[in-house]
């Protein structure tokens, strides 16, 4: 049996005839090229703009809709969603034509708060399209800055994309979101390839929000901590701050992977006061048999060491 994870082409097509209806419903669905496709919907004065990939959207359940279509029903936004049917970072004229063609019908003026929203790849292409609709917010998670090898050579992870033209219209995502009202960069600090990427948007518009031992899926981290809807509905409004993501960030002290990652970097550099600090802390607020088994291991060896032991009677 084919794995949901890798559709057939019949599977795709398939899919894509839903989105399709769903798109001429409540607005239009268009193709662009071969490997990208937009849809719309036309819900209210207020535009969300997504750039999901299809293979992301499908991994974990082959009938799930975009991200932009699940908020335009479940929020009532007007929604542009633009997918990728493959790892191509968006970068095709049709791409490109199409975004010039809504400015010129001046499609973004038609609404009174736009946002661009994308993860990975798709971060990339919210923040170099942003430059579209003057004003707009930009929420990237884990973009790459560009993959042009003359650039960014040290990105050793998408060789496939470096004969791409990252170079031409929309190409640089740290230039393009110069006329951005707010944007949001969001990534692990302790990946270094995306760190690198990040510290290239350093413009006075932009935040930095660093989101240690968070991983390679950010963007579905965020989902599973039940922020990342939150995040979009304050900039939906213009009032998404710095100090709302931390607050809303604060949902990881009971993010299971994130508390294992925070207990194995404390591990790692032998910290076992700290390890044991953190234990407590868990097993105290929540059903964590990892963590009772370490504090456990931690507590024999504290007995083993009166200095130890007297840290561990004073947490």
């Amino acid at each position: 049996m084919q794995s949901p994870s890798n559709p057939t082409p019949h599977d795709l097509q398939e899919w894509l005839d839903q989105i399709e209806e769903i798109g001429e419903e409540l607005g239009y669905f268009e193709p662009l090229g071969p490997d990208h496709s937009a849809v719309f919907c036309d819900a209210s004065t207020t535009l969300l703009v997504t750039f999901e990939s299809i293979k992301s959207i499908r991994r974990q359940n082959p009938e799930t809709l975009p991200l932009g279509l699940k908020l335009a029903e479940k929020k009532g936004w007007s929604t542009l969603s633009i997918l990728a049917h493959g790892d191509t970072w968006y970068r095709h004229r049709a791409v490109y034509g199409f975004i010039d063609r809504l400015v010129d019908d001046g499609f973004f003026e038609d609404f009174d708060h736009v946002v661009f929203y994308g993860a990975g790849m798709g971060g990339y292409a919210a923040a170099a399209y942003s430059v579209a609709s003057p004003g707009a917010t930009v929420i990237a998670v884990q973009p790459q800055a560009t993959l042009d090898p003359r650039v960014t050579e040290w990105d050793d992870r998408f060789l496939g994309m470096r004969r791409a033209d990252f170079t031409s219209r929309y190409g640089f995502a740290p230039y393009m979101i110069e006329a951005a009202d707010r944007a949001f960069v969001l990534y692990d600090p302790e990946i270094q390839l995306d760190a690198m990427h990040a510290s290239m948007f350093n413009a006075e518009n932009v935040s930095l929000l660093r989101c240690r031992h968070m991983g390679n899926q950010l963007d579905q981290a965020l989902s599973a901590m039940n922020i990342l809807e939150p995040m979009l509905e304050k900039a939906m409004t213009g009032g998404l701050t710095d100090v709302d993501f931390h607050k809303l960030y604060r949902a990881r002290r009971d993010y299971p992977p994130f508390l294992r990652a925070l207990l194995g970097y404390v591990d790692d550099s032998g910290r076992r006061d700290l390890a044991a600090m953190l234990c407590k802390n868990v097993v105290k607020r929540m059903n964590g048999p990892r963590f009772r088994r370490r504090l456990e291991q931690l507590k024999a060896e504290f007995e083993a060491s009166p200095p130890l032991k007297e840290a561990l009677s004073a947490m």
